[in-house]
């Protein structure tokens, strides 16, 4: 998986330490019932793709952009079934609508941060546009999320350009995915701490389908972060700092959801609804300002709709009464793909504040005293 750096200095803007920072696991917290795939991403569910542009400049410029591509092909004319769920509608999903109307994603899903929305769906439908194959296209609907990364970052300034945007596109890979303070998390915070982008997967089991789910998260919201269970908000006082003043709960999380299961468009839905209801597990307070969106797609060759097709054909779905393994999956990806986003992200300065990353000794010290360590 590319990651494309815009600065000379990044490593020092995010604190970088020596050692690396764990993932969940590392940690012995694994959630759930079900296994990860081979990298533990939304990369393992085939044919996806992950790029990101990391734009890290001066002392005031922190964000960037997530590129995630559900195939390699050209997803106009070859488009993959997909739907949305709301949580909280305090944000921009660019072309969330059409999504729900026709069941079809036609382009890569960019995360970015609020203010850069335009200039997202500007690039993805450059892209579009030129692409030779789509020379007939008169229309596209480009999906762009966000979150609000106003703190550390110049918001204001726009710094994100169509070329960002391009880089992210075109650098996607499959494979390991960066996590943390990268991307469209570079800015991000979460829970009074340092938020990011983070990814999980799970494979069910042969008996029960054998389909593979992978989640990616943009992490920016807040409330009494809970991890595996533990109250690690309470216990680190986060839950009420100097002066009785309580976390503001306000932010957003974006939440992108893979499947090689051949579901409809309806319970693509279901799919994408568990992947915000993961996020109480995690301590969300699902605040008045918190955009919470989740969006999901099937890579599956029999969801598929062809640019202009008119014919009917037949299809093999999974029926609904087959699907809840798969929700139980994305509860599991989701509250991960949280906790990495959350671990993998360092300690940054930007914009005149610092926001510190979560503590990994004191974390360590309540898991094991409330007996989650391995």
């Amino acid at each position: 998986m590319m990651l494309r750096l815009v600065v000379g200095l990044a490593a020092l803007a995010a604190g970088a330490s020596a050692e690396p920072r764990p993932r969940a696991r590392d940690l012995g917290i694994a959630p759930g019932l079900y296994e990860p795939g081979r990298s533990n991403a939304i990369t393992d569910v085939e044919g996806v793709r992950v790029g990101h542009t990391t734009i890290v400049e001066g002392a005031a410029v922190r964000t960037g952009v997530t590129a995630v591509l559900p195939h390699g092909g050209n997803l106009y004319r070859d488009k993959v079934a997909a739907a949305v769920f709301v949580g909280n509608a305090f944000g921009k999903l660019a072309g969330s609508t059409q999504v729900q109307e026709l069941g079809t994603l036609e382009t890569p899903i960019v995360l970015t941060n609020t203010l850069s929305v335009g200039t997202a769906v500007e690039a993805l439908v450059a892209h579009a546009l030129g692409d030779p194959g789509n020379a007939d296209a008169r229309s596209v609907n480009a999906v762009v999320g966000e979150t609000n990364d106003g703190g550390l970052n110049d918001i204001r300034g726009r710094h994100v350009t169509r070329d960002h945007v391009l880089a992210a596109v075109r650098g996607a890979t499959g494979g390991a995915v960066r996590e943390g303070s990268v991307g469209a998390g570079t800015g991000t915070r979460a829970f009074e701490w340092k938020g990011g982008i983070g990814t999980a997967s799970r494979v069910l089991p042969a008996a029960e389908g054998g389909h593979t789910i992978g989640v990616l998260v943009q992490v920016n919201y807040g409330g009494m972060l809970t991890i595996d269970g533990v109250p690690i908000g309470r216990e680190l006082r986060r839950s009420a700092p100097a002066g009785g003043r309580k976390p503001t709960g306000d932010g957003s999380c974006m939440v992108v959801v893979a499947t090689d299961a051949a579901l409809t468009t309806r319970d693509l839905e279901r799919l994408a609804a568990r992947g915000i209801f993961a996020l109480a597990r995690t301590g969300s307070s699902f605040s008045h300002g918190s955009g919470d969106y989740a969006i999901a797609f099937s890579t599956s060759p029999e969801t598929r709709t062809r640019h202009g097709e008119t014919t009917a054909r037949t299809r093999t779905l999974l029926p609904s009464d087959a699907v809840s393994p798969l929700f139980q999956a994305v509860l599991e990806a989701t509250e991960e793909a949280v906790y990495n986003a959350m671990l993998q992200a360092e300690t940054m300065t930007g914009n005149g504040i610092t926001v510190e990353a979560l503590p990994i000794d004191r974390l360590r010290e309540l898991l094991a005293a409330y007996g989650r360590r391995k």
